[in-house]
This record gives structure tokens, sequence and C-alpha cells, in this order.
């Protein structure tokens, strides 16, 4: 299992499409950091979407993949296409500029519109990867034949979209293993929404299912509700699976989510604090001891928090605490953290 991360791209629709280049360039730098493979970047509604009509991006499809390109290392960057909204020759201009993968959005039972669009990128090059948007709308026996079909346009990938956030883990096993049974090499994907809660929940079920790719963005950022969160997927993954299916630094995913979109939404995000303490298993009232401890010894609170709850989630052992701090690494920003305590406790008690 790999993750798709969509943060740009899905998440373009949180900022009514006008991520600047400078974003990008920080997002995928960070993401490349973190060891993800897969990047998507661009217009929410993909290539050549900005318009009056899907709403106008900052800059080009050009000047994003240029962003994107300078900083992504042997991470794999794609775009979202939608056939009649996207052109031919978008295809190829986003080949040329440096593009490895584009993911096709259909409607399952409109493939044929699909089909010429499949062939070209497959023909120049792409890793070609088919997003049946609206899944739930067809029976897992209808996906599972279009599936087939989209495979023998050149498809090496089909993806399961939960476009309402309305699916279940069952409904998702269901597709898998139908799509699985007609063609066991095909490569299957989920991306999902989070308007019941279920998107981490269904991310787990899918990797265990034997997914290929799982769709997630920095807190989750995403049209509507939003997609899967990373840093609450891995972190979950984590916990239950230790590195099995994904290994990477907890507090730098929550530090890099955070910090990455701090200055672009209006929005209260979700604070690293609060996701380590359900990560740990740590109780947020110790808090104020952490912040004390980490001003004394300067160390991250992150890291803090995970080696305490390592030996004890049940109290607050200051001492022991402290001796746990004079262990760690020390942390140049612990005075000024982007998350920052006093704000956080500020916050915590107005309420």
């Amino acid at each position: 299992m790999k993750i798709m991360d969509t943060t740009i791209r899905d998440g373009s629709y949180t900022v009514d499409f006008k991520f600047t280049c400078k974003d990008v360039s920080n997002i995928v730098s960070k993401l490349v950091n973190l060891g993800i493979e897969y990047i998507e970047i661009g217009h929410g509604m993909g290539l050549n979407a900005s318009s009056p009509e899907h709403g106008v991006s900052l800059y080009s499809d050009v000047e994003y993949i240029e962003a994107a390109k300078k900083v992504a290392e042997n991470s794999k960057l794609g775009m979202f296409c939608i056939p009649g909204i996207a052109r031919i020759e978008d295809l190829i201009t986003a080949k040329e500029h440096g593009i490895d993968f584009v993911r096709i959005g259909i409607s399952a039972d409109k493939l044929d519109k699909a089909k010429e669009y499949i062939v070209k990128a497959k023909e120049i090059g792409l890793i070609v990867m088919v997003n049946f948007m609206k899944t739930y709308v067809f029976t897992p026996e209808y996906i599972a034949q279009q599936s087939k079909i989209a495979m023998s346009y050149g498809a090496e990938y089909i993806y399961l979209v939960d476009s309402a956030g309305c699916m279940l883990p069952e409904e998702l096993c269901s597709y898998f293993n139908a799509i699985k049974a007609v063609n066991s090499t095909i490569k299957v994907g989920y991306h999902g929404h989070n308007n019941i809660g279920m998107a981490v929940a269904n991310s787990i079920a899918c990797t265990e299912a034997g997914f290929e790719l799982i769709d997630c963005s920095f807190q989750g950022l995403g049209r509507s509700v939003g997609n899967t969160s990373t840093e609450m997927f891995v972190m979950a993954l984590q916990k239950k699976y230790g590195t099995k299916f994904v290994d990477m630094d907890i507090p730098k995913l929550l530090e890099y989510g955070y910090v990455s979109l701090k200055d672009i939404r209006n929005i209260v995000l979700q604070n690293p604090l609060d996701l380590v303490c359900g990560y740990a298993g740590f109780h947020s009232s110790y808090l104020k001891d952490i912040f004390r401890c980490c001003c004394k010894y300067e160390v991250d609170p992150l890291r803090l928090i995970i080696a305490y709850s390592e030996v004890n989630k049940n109290t607050m052992d200051y001492d022991e605490l402290c001796k746990i701090a004079q262990n760690l690494p020390k942390d140049d920003s612990v005075e000024d953290h982007p998350y920052n305590f006093r704000r956080y406790f500020s916050a915590m008690y107005s309420l």
C-alpha cells in the first residue's frame, strides 16, 4: 500500500483554487521529506479546469507543474483529468512539463468517453489511473466489468471514489473483491471523503483488504467535509500495525501538516498537540506539564508526549517526565513552535 497525497489538488476547493506556486513548492517539499511517493497537484477539477464556470486558479497548470517539479525529487507528480473539461492536448502538455501520472475521472457508465484519453495517456508514457466517480451509484459487479474494460484501454489503476463520503468498509471490500475476481492483476485505489466520519476507518479497511493506493491529505483538506486525514490515517495504522504498511515520523508528519496550511486557511486547524494525544494515549490535562518541561529542557513536545506515554499513560509524574526529557534531542524551535502553546492554552482556558 502506498499513499497518494491530494492536499494540493482536492484541497484547492477549500481555497477557491488559489494556491500560490510557493504554497505548492512548500507542500510538495514536505511530502517528499515524509517519503510520499505519489503527489497530485493542480485545480480540483483537473487539467484545463480553471475558468469562471469551475473556478479560476491563481496560476496555470504548467506553472503549478513547474513549481512542484523543482522540489519533487523522486516522487511522482500527477494531475486530474475529466474528459470534456480537459483536452487531449492538455495531457500532452502536462507530460512534456514533467507529469508522471494522470487520474482520469469518469462515471462508470460513461467510460467510452474516457477511452481516447486513456489510450493517449498510455501512449505518451503516463501512468494511467481511472477514477470511477460516485462509485456507490453502481453495483460491485458493474464496476468490476467496467474496470476490466478500462484496463483493456491501458489503465493501470482503478479507483473506487466515495464522492459523497457515504460508504462503509464492507461496501468498499465488496467492490474490491468483485474487481479482483474479474482480473487479479488490476491495481485498486481508494479516494474517500469524510462526510459521515468514516474516511480513516475505510482507509484502514482498504489497506487490510489489499488496496494498492490510498488517498490522503494534510489535515484531511479537501472538497466538502474533506478527505482522509494523512495524520489520522498514519497514526491509526501505525498504532495497529507498527510500520508494516507505512513507516513515518509522526511528530514530523503532524508538524508538516500544520505548518503547511496554517497561513493558507482562515479556519482553526487540528492542533498537533491534540492529534498526538490520540496517537500516544496522553490525557490533555497534562499538557501544562509538557509545556513547562519543554521550556526547561528545550525538547519537542510531540516527541516528549510520545516518549512519556510509553512509560505512563495513567498519571503525570513530573520528575519522571523531566528524566525522559533529558534524554531527548534539543529542539531549537521550542520557544516558537508553529502550534504555539500559549495560544493553545489561552483558547482552551477561555472555554
